[in-house]
């Protein structure tokens, strides 16, 4: 049965940091891409950042560019979204998704939530301003 769970949400100050990490199990990691997706109240679920089954390709919303960073730890199955420079407009629940992908498709990812097969639960947060 396969697990998708993040952790490290929480209330920070605008201008402050926080890093999310999501683990997976229950699938061979390193056959997997991952995403990182977060929805607002009243608003629909937006892409974050999305990081190849190899680690070497990365894409990230507009919204998110240059202030957050996402990178994963194939050996410990782990997914990490390093968030900086955070704003109130970041507030929301963020989830980390997975999906099985074929060897040809190792080096690439999309931010298209339809794309992804494993969900977890979310984990919420909060930027004051």
């Amino acid at each position: 049965q396969v697990q998708v769970v993040e952790s490290g949400g929480g209330l920070v100050q605008a201008g402050g940091s926080l890093r999310l990490s999501c683990t997976a199990s229950g699938l061979a990691f390193h056959e997997v891409t991952m995403g990182w997706f977060r929805q607002a109240p009243g608003k629909e679920r937006e892409g974050v950042s999305c990081i190849s089954r190899d680690g070497t390709y990365t894409s990230y919303s507009d919204s998110v560019k240059d202030r957050f960073t996402v990178s994963r730890d194939n050996g410990k199955n782990s997914l990490y979204l390093q968030m900086a420079s955070l704003k109130p407009e970041d507030t929301a629940m963020y989830y980390c998704a997975a999906v099985r992908t074929s060897w040809w498709a190792r080096t690439t990812c999309r931010l298209e939530s339809s794309d992804y097969q494993y969900w977890g639960q979310g984990t919420q947060v909060t930027v004051s301003s």
